[in-house]
Protein backbone atom coordinates (compact mmCIF):
# COMPACT_ATOMS: atom_id res chain seq x y z
CA UNK A 1 0.00 0.00 0.00
CA UNK A 2 0.68 3.78 0.20
CA UNK A 3 2.91 5.17 2.78
CA UNK A 4 3.98 8.88 0.59
CA UNK A 5 1.76 11.47 -0.75
CA UNK A 6 2.48 14.71 -2.91
CA UNK A 7 1.65 18.00 -1.39
CA UNK A 8 -1.83 18.67 -1.93
CA UNK A 9 -3.60 21.56 -0.71
CA UNK A 10 -0.94 22.49 1.86
CA UNK A 11 -0.62 19.52 3.29
CA UNK A 12 2.13 18.38 4.46
CA UNK A 13 3.99 15.49 3.19
CA UNK A 14 5.43 12.01 4.60
CA UNK A 15 9.25 12.04 3.35
CA UNK A 16 11.17 8.75 2.71
CA UNK A 17 14.83 8.33 3.41
CA UNK A 18 17.53 7.70 0.84
CA UNK A 19 17.77 4.23 3.06
CA UNK A 20 13.80 3.51 2.66
CA UNK A 21 14.41 3.92 -1.09
CA UNK A 22 17.38 1.41 -1.35
CA UNK A 23 15.52 -1.12 0.62
CA UNK A 24 12.42 -0.87 -1.83
CA UNK A 25 15.17 -0.66 -4.78
CA UNK A 26 16.67 -4.38 -3.39
CA UNK A 27 13.44 -6.02 -2.61
CA UNK A 28 11.80 -5.29 -6.03
CA UNK A 29 15.68 -6.30 -8.29
CA UNK A 30 15.54 -9.39 -5.20
CA UNK A 31 11.96 -10.30 -5.82
CA UNK A 32 12.47 -10.07 -9.61
CA UNK A 33 15.48 -12.13 -9.56
CA UNK A 34 14.05 -15.04 -7.49
CA UNK A 35 10.52 -14.83 -9.29
CA UNK A 36 12.77 -15.24 -12.83
CA UNK A 37 14.37 -18.48 -11.40
CA UNK A 38 11.26 -19.66 -10.22
CA UNK A 39 9.35 -18.97 -13.25
CA UNK A 40 12.46 -20.65 -15.53
CA UNK A 41 12.20 -23.68 -13.10
CA UNK A 42 8.78 -24.07 -13.56
CA UNK A 43 8.68 -23.78 -17.35
CA UNK A 44 11.94 -26.05 -17.45
CA UNK A 45 9.98 -28.43 -15.90
CA UNK A 46 6.63 -28.47 -16.94
CA UNK A 47 5.28 -31.28 -18.96
CA UNK A 48 1.73 -31.14 -21.60
CA UNK A 49 -0.12 -33.27 -19.44
CA UNK A 50 -0.38 -30.57 -16.43
CA UNK A 51 -1.79 -27.80 -19.35
CA UNK A 52 -5.42 -28.59 -17.78
CA UNK A 53 -4.12 -27.69 -14.25
CA UNK A 54 -2.74 -24.56 -14.91
CA UNK A 55 -5.77 -22.22 -15.02
CA UNK A 56 -7.11 -23.38 -11.89
CA UNK A 57 -3.63 -23.59 -9.86
CA UNK A 58 -2.87 -19.84 -11.26
CA UNK A 59 -6.96 -18.61 -10.57
CA UNK A 60 -6.59 -20.18 -6.49
CA UNK A 61 -3.34 -18.45 -6.52
CA UNK A 62 -4.34 -15.48 -7.63
CA UNK A 63 -7.89 -15.62 -4.94
CA UNK A 64 -5.15 -16.30 -2.18
CA UNK A 65 -3.14 -13.01 -3.13
CA UNK A 66 -6.53 -11.18 -3.44
CA UNK A 67 -7.85 -12.67 0.46
CA UNK A 68 -3.86 -11.79 1.86
CA UNK A 69 -4.00 -8.10 0.56
CA UNK A 70 -7.63 -7.73 1.14
CA UNK A 71 -6.58 -8.91 5.24
CA UNK A 72 -3.86 -6.46 5.18
CA UNK A 73 -6.01 -3.59 3.77
CA UNK A 74 -8.68 -4.17 6.28
CA UNK A 75 -6.53 -4.79 9.47
CA UNK A 76 -4.74 -0.80 8.40
CA UNK A 77 -7.74 0.65 7.34
CA UNK A 78 -9.72 -0.25 10.50
CA UNK A 79 -7.44 -0.46 13.34
CA UNK A 80 -4.39 0.97 15.01
CA UNK A 81 -3.06 4.68 14.73
CA UNK A 82 -0.34 6.59 13.41
CA UNK A 83 1.29 7.04 16.83
CA UNK A 84 1.87 2.62 17.32
CA UNK A 85 5.97 2.15 16.85
CA UNK A 86 7.07 1.12 13.48
CA UNK A 87 3.04 0.12 12.20
CA UNK A 88 2.42 3.44 12.54
CA UNK A 89 4.53 4.30 9.26
CA UNK A 90 2.67 1.76 7.38
CA UNK A 91 -0.83 2.57 8.62
CA UNK A 92 -0.57 6.43 8.16
CA UNK A 93 -0.01 5.17 4.56
CA UNK A 94 -3.41 4.11 4.34
CA UNK A 95 -5.29 6.98 5.98
CA UNK A 96 -3.32 9.39 3.62
CA UNK A 97 -4.56 7.14 0.64
CA UNK A 98 -8.07 7.97 1.70
CA UNK A 99 -7.50 11.81 1.56
CA UNK A 100 -5.40 11.47 -1.76
CA UNK A 101 -6.63 8.57 -3.51
CA UNK A 102 -4.86 9.31 -6.80
CA UNK A 103 -1.32 10.12 -5.09
CA UNK A 104 -0.94 6.99 -5.88
CA UNK A 105 -0.73 7.71 -9.61
CA UNK A 106 1.92 9.62 -9.35
CA UNK A 107 4.43 7.46 -8.06
CA UNK A 108 7.30 5.73 -9.98
CA UNK A 109 7.73 1.46 -10.13
CA UNK A 110 10.01 1.58 -7.20
CA UNK A 111 8.11 3.56 -5.13
CA UNK A 112 4.83 1.12 -6.03
CA UNK A 113 6.11 -2.18 -5.58
CA UNK A 114 9.13 -1.78 -3.30
CA UNK A 115 7.00 -2.43 -0.45
CA UNK A 116 5.40 -5.53 -1.37
CA UNK A 117 7.99 -7.30 -2.93
CA UNK A 118 10.00 -7.27 0.73
CA UNK A 119 7.04 -9.78 1.71
CA UNK A 120 7.59 -12.68 -0.46
CA UNK A 121 11.24 -12.50 -0.36
CA UNK A 122 12.22 -14.89 2.19
CA UNK A 123 9.54 -17.55 0.90
CA UNK A 124 10.00 -16.90 -2.62
CA UNK A 125 14.15 -17.65 -1.78
CA UNK A 126 12.75 -21.20 0.01
CA UNK A 127 11.06 -21.53 -3.01
CA UNK A 128 14.44 -21.29 -5.43
CA UNK A 129 16.41 -23.58 -2.60
CA UNK A 130 14.13 -26.22 -3.30
CA UNK A 131 14.48 -25.98 -7.35
CA UNK A 132 18.16 -27.21 -6.79
CA UNK A 133 18.07 -29.48 -4.05
CA UNK A 134 15.50 -31.40 -5.04
CA UNK A 135 15.35 -34.58 -6.81
CA UNK A 136 13.39 -35.44 -10.12
CA UNK A 137 10.52 -37.05 -7.92
CA UNK A 138 10.26 -34.66 -5.60
CA UNK A 139 10.07 -31.93 -8.26
CA UNK A 140 7.34 -33.89 -10.19
CA UNK A 141 5.46 -34.52 -6.56
CA UNK A 142 5.14 -30.21 -6.06
CA UNK A 143 5.05 -28.70 -9.47
CA UNK A 144 1.54 -28.04 -8.90
CA UNK A 145 2.20 -26.45 -5.77
CA UNK A 146 4.62 -24.36 -6.70
CA UNK A 147 2.26 -23.15 -9.75
CA UNK A 148 0.24 -22.25 -6.81
CA UNK A 149 3.13 -19.98 -4.94
CA UNK A 150 4.43 -18.69 -7.48
CA UNK A 151 0.79 -16.79 -8.74
CA UNK A 152 0.17 -16.33 -4.99
CA UNK A 153 3.95 -14.53 -4.62
CA UNK A 154 3.49 -12.58 -8.12
CA UNK A 155 -0.10 -11.20 -7.71
CA UNK A 156 1.70 -10.05 -3.84
CA UNK A 157 4.67 -8.55 -5.26
CA UNK A 158 2.49 -6.22 -7.81
CA UNK A 159 -0.86 -5.54 -5.89
CA UNK A 160 0.18 -2.07 -5.37
CA UNK A 161 1.01 -1.72 -9.15
CA UNK A 162 -2.58 -3.06 -9.94
CA UNK A 163 -4.03 -0.91 -6.91
CA UNK A 164 -2.43 2.09 -8.54
CA UNK A 165 -3.67 0.92 -12.43
CA UNK A 166 -7.35 1.16 -10.60
CA UNK A 167 -6.95 4.87 -9.54
CA UNK A 168 -5.11 5.95 -13.12
CA UNK A 169 -7.69 7.52 -15.26
CA UNK A 170 -5.84 8.61 -18.27
CA UNK A 171 -2.92 6.98 -20.21
CA UNK A 172 -3.16 3.24 -19.29
CA UNK A 173 -1.57 0.48 -21.53
CA UNK A 174 -4.68 -0.65 -23.71
CA UNK A 175 -4.19 -4.10 -22.10
CA UNK A 176 -4.20 -2.74 -18.85
CA UNK A 177 -7.79 -1.43 -19.44
CA UNK A 178 -8.77 -3.93 -21.27
CA UNK A 179 -7.77 -6.90 -18.18
CA UNK A 180 -9.95 -4.41 -16.26
CA UNK A 181 -12.98 -4.16 -18.11
CA UNK A 182 -12.68 -8.27 -17.91
CA UNK A 183 -12.60 -7.86 -14.58
CA UNK A 184 -9.43 -10.19 -14.59
CA UNK A 185 -7.86 -7.25 -12.23
CA UNK A 186 -8.87 -4.74 -10.30
CA UNK A 187 -11.33 -2.11 -12.26
CA UNK A 188 -11.49 1.42 -11.82
CA UNK A 189 -15.38 1.15 -10.61
CA UNK A 190 -15.20 -1.59 -8.77
CA UNK A 191 -12.50 -0.23 -6.44
CA UNK A 192 -14.29 2.92 -6.13
CA UNK A 193 -16.78 2.05 -3.84
CA UNK A 194 -13.78 1.53 -1.03
CA UNK A 195 -13.03 5.00 -1.56
CA UNK A 196 -16.91 6.27 0.00
CA UNK A 197 -16.32 7.15 3.59
CA UNK A 198 -16.30 5.47 6.07
CA UNK A 199 -13.90 2.65 3.96
CA UNK A 200 -15.34 -0.52 5.00
CA UNK A 201 -15.90 -2.54 2.38
CA UNK A 202 -14.27 -3.72 -0.64
CA UNK A 203 -10.93 -4.30 0.52
CA UNK A 204 -9.32 -6.77 -1.62
CA UNK A 205 -7.18 -5.01 -3.74
CA UNK A 206 -5.36 -7.46 -6.16
CA UNK A 207 -8.44 -8.32 -8.42
CA UNK A 208 -11.53 -7.95 -6.02
CA UNK A 209 -13.16 -11.29 -6.85
CA UNK A 210 -13.94 -12.00 -3.19
CA UNK A 211 -15.42 -8.88 -2.32
CA UNK A 212 -18.33 -9.63 -3.43
CA UNK A 213 -18.57 -12.93 -1.53
CA UNK A 214 -16.91 -11.60 1.58
CA UNK A 215 -19.35 -8.81 2.05
CA UNK A 216 -22.35 -11.34 1.69
CA UNK A 217 -20.69 -13.92 4.50
CA UNK A 218 -20.25 -10.69 6.35
CA UNK A 219 -16.96 -11.77 7.07
CA UNK A 220 -14.88 -8.50 8.13
CA UNK A 221 -18.45 -7.15 9.76
CA UNK A 222 -18.13 -10.19 12.13
CA UNK A 223 -14.43 -10.43 12.53
CA UNK A 224 -14.65 -6.71 13.89
CA UNK A 225 -17.08 -7.48 16.16
CA UNK A 226 -15.16 -10.82 17.21
CA UNK A 227 -12.29 -7.90 17.93
CA UNK A 228 -14.28 -5.26 19.77
CA UNK A 229 -15.87 -8.13 21.90
CA UNK A 230 -12.48 -9.26 22.97
CA UNK A 231 -10.40 -6.07 22.86
CA UNK A 232 -13.01 -3.43 23.53
CA UNK A 233 -11.79 -1.63 20.31
CA UNK A 234 -13.85 0.16 17.64
CA UNK A 235 -13.08 -0.26 14.00
CA UNK A 236 -11.87 2.99 12.04
CA UNK A 237 -12.03 4.93 14.72
CA UNK A 238 -8.72 6.42 13.94
CA UNK A 239 -9.47 7.07 10.30
CA UNK A 240 -12.24 9.59 10.94
CA UNK A 241 -10.14 11.41 13.70
CA UNK A 242 -7.08 11.66 11.97
CA UNK A 243 -8.90 13.25 8.64
CA UNK A 244 -10.02 15.74 10.74
CA UNK A 245 -7.33 16.66 12.11
CA UNK A 246 -5.31 16.82 8.45
CA UNK A 247 -7.91 19.51 7.67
Amino acid sequence: MARRNENVNGRKTTSVSRGKRLQETISLVLSLILMTIDFSFLVYHFRWSYTFYLIPLICTGTLAADFATGLVHWGCDSWGSIQLPILGTFIRSFREHHIDPTGITRWDFIDTNGDNCLLPIFPMTFSVYKCFTSSKEEIASNYFFEIFLFSFFFFVCFTNQIHKWSHTYFGLPAWVTFLQDLHIILPKQHHRVHHVAPHETHYCITTGWLDYPLEKMKFWTILEAIIEYLTGAKPRTDDMKWTYKRY
